[in-house]
């Protein structure tokens, strides 16, 4: 039986196409996900344009993977899920992922996690995936341990929004020998 890579019978994890400029440009410019990353200013079309047109998808020639989520169903777009931060020296990738409000609570999160997971370790030769997720954030914090993520330090302060500094847990999974 050939086996599946970066899909399922649910959802199939795909490089982002120009067509997928509006969704993007929709979810990069969501000030609830600017709080949990390191992005203070909106995004243009015209920038992500560009990002789509120059990327190459390959995480060793770009440092990072997106991935778009895609329900086979129907094949409409229900987020991404990306590799960055990819240091090849020592075979770790931080794993972020973002799925549209009405989406959610539906475990189509949990699936592409899954499904990264797999194709980061066993094709992509990952040793390590992390995260780092805010303390209150109850939600991603029970995604990534059911997908086998263990919970490291507490990073005290790590991230400031307007109501003030909020911890996080680093989170991670290592590629065991049976990937």
């Amino acid at each position: 039986m050939r086996q599946r890579i970066l899909h399922n019978h649910r959802i199939i994890l795909r490089a982002p196409e120009p067509e997928d400029l509006e969704i993007m440009y929709k979810m990069e410019n969501l000030p609830e996900m600017w709080a949990v990353s390191n992005v203070t200013v909106p995004y243009s079309r015209y920038t992500l344009k560009r990002y789509i047109e120059n990327c190459r998808n390959d995480i060793y020639n770009d440092g990072e993977l997106r991935l778009m989520i895609q329900l086979t169903e129907n094949q409409k777009v229900v987020g991404t899920v990306d590799l960055i931060d990819f240091t090849p020296l020592h075979e770790r990738a931080e794993v972020g992922i973002a799925i549209l409000e009405d989406y959610r609570k539906q475990g189509i999160a949990r699936e592409a996690l899954e499904l990264l997971r797999d194709y980061a370790f066993k094709q992509l030769h990952i040793h390590l995936l992390y995260a780092y997720i805010a303390a209150n954030n109850n939600a991603s914090l029970h995604l990534f341990k059911a997908c086998g993520f263990t919970e490291g330090p507490v990073l005290k302060d790590w991230l400031r929004d307007e109501n003030g500094y909020k911890d996080v847990y680093l989170l991670q999974n290592i590629a065991t020998s049976s990937f």
